[in-house]
């Protein structure tokens, strides 16, 4: 079975840079194969939002809003999904948290309904 547990997460100051981690485990990062992996963000009242995604590929995909600043990237030999947030902004405080996908790989529209394996999140808060 999959399990992702994220890490990394804080409080920093708005222009700051933070690195969130995702250990991911029950998942073969085989290049003849498709999957992908996420990462999404929940803050309070609100649906929780795709921020971008990797597949076999190793290029990332990513929402509007954070294009530019984040960069996604995995790392196989440690099986680790790591989520590089720079120039951050208020804005980008949330509850983050990685999915991952064994069949259908890396795709900006999907929402969390479309995923089923989440792990359990890890708080960004930007101040101002």
């Amino acid at each position: 079975q999959v399990h992702l547990a994220e890490s990394g997460g804080g409080s920093v100051q708005a222009g700051g840079s933070l690195t969130l981690s995702c250990a991911v485990s029950g998942v073969s990062f085989d290049p003849g194969r498709l999957w992908g992996l996420y990462w999404f963000r929940q803050t309070p009242g609100k649906d929780r939002e795709f921020v971008a995604c990797i597949d076999r590929w190793l290029s990332g995909d990513y929402a509007r809003s954070v294009k530019g600043r984040f960069t996604i990237s995995l790392d196989s030999a440690k099986n680790t999904l790591q989520l590089n947030m720079r120039d951050l902004k208020p804005e980008d405080t949330a509850d983050y948290y990685c999915a991952a996908e064994r069949g259908e790989g890396c795709h900006a529209w999907y929402t969390a309904g479309n995923l089923h394996d989440w792990g359990q999140g890890t708080q960004v808060t930007v101040s101002s």
